[in-house]
């Protein structure tokens, strides 16, 4: 089997000692055109992973800026089917990056777990995490994911003990999505030192990378969680750049901005060195 982009990238960035930036955002927001925009600047500023929201009518996990990223999403009708569109057109020119697929069951279960992932991997997805989808409940889905080589990213919280943590990483692939802070995205910050212990007990038992998010939004709280954390994930900080160019109508401001955020987060990680 083929080493997988996640899999290449989180060997890369232990060669350089240093964590992972996993970088957010919503497709569709301000709309597709800004989003491809976005992709690339948050690629050329040092974003190692992009997660490409998927907009849900009920996003039940994401908080306020996320929440109002997936309605803006949705007011420009985007669909699953447009997500993967985007992705595709990212590949045309970087086969390098790994890109995950971020949202929730239902649309993916309405056009078929198969018929999915066989779309997603033409279209160059490399795994999703679908939050509303407990591991109890996702085998069918896994079955066909391992027909493509797709990772199926699982999601840990302080609140998952050891005895749970093993069922959470069976199956599990890719990395290990750690939620820093009970509650919605953007909810506040962690403390890295009250968590340390809880991510390292999912690095053990999973064998896999754990990527820690919810509530980082600038350099200081990425270096933070970079000395705990095999990655680091930025969702919110991200998106509020794109409302803000919804807001103002010059939607170059979403890639821009991103970019800018990226570059701060990318050397503040970078100047944390890893054994």
């Amino acid at each position: 089997m083929p080493t997988s982009r996640i899999t290449a990238r989180f060997d890369k960035v232990k060669a350089e000692k240093r964590a992972a930036l996993v970088a957010y955002l919503m497709a569709g927001d301000p709309d597709l055109e800004g989003s491809f925009a976005s992709m690339q600047a948050l690629r050329d500023n040092g974003a190692d992973i992009i997660e490409i929201g998927a907009p849900f009518t009920d996003p039940m996990a994401d908080g306020p800026s996320i929440q109002r990223a997936g309605l803006r999403a949705l007011a420009n009708h985007t669909k699953l089917i447009d997500v993967l569109s985007l992705v595709a057109r990212f590949r045309e020119t970087d086969q390098e990056t790994p890109v995950i697929l971020m949202g929730y069951a239902n649309p993916v279960h309405s056009l078929g777990y198969a018929a999915f992932a066989e779309a997603a991997h033409a279209a160059g997805i490399d795994g999703t995490i679908l939050v509303d989808l407990p591991p109890e409940e996702d085998a069918e889905l896994r079955a066909e994911y391992a027909k493509h080589d797709l990772s199926v990213i699982r999601l840990a919280t302080p609140t998952t003990h050891e005895a749970r943590m093993a069922k959470v990483a069976d199956g599990a692939s890719g990395f290990v999505y750690f939620v820093a802070v009970n509650g919605v995205t953007g909810a506040g910050s962690a403390d890295p030192e009250s968590i340390a212990g809880n991510v390292e007990m999912v690095r053990r038992v999973s064998g896999l990378p754990v990527c820690v998010g919810f509530g980082v939004k600038n350099g200081a709280q990425a270096a933070e969680m970079a000395k705990i954390a095999d990655g680091v994930v930025v969702g919110s900080a991200f998106v509020e750049h794109a409302q803000s160019a919804h807001e103002s109508g010059d939607y170059s401001k979403a890639p821009r901005g991103m970019g800018a955020l990226a570059g701060e987060l990318s050397a503040a990680i970078a100047a944390v060195v890893k054994a």
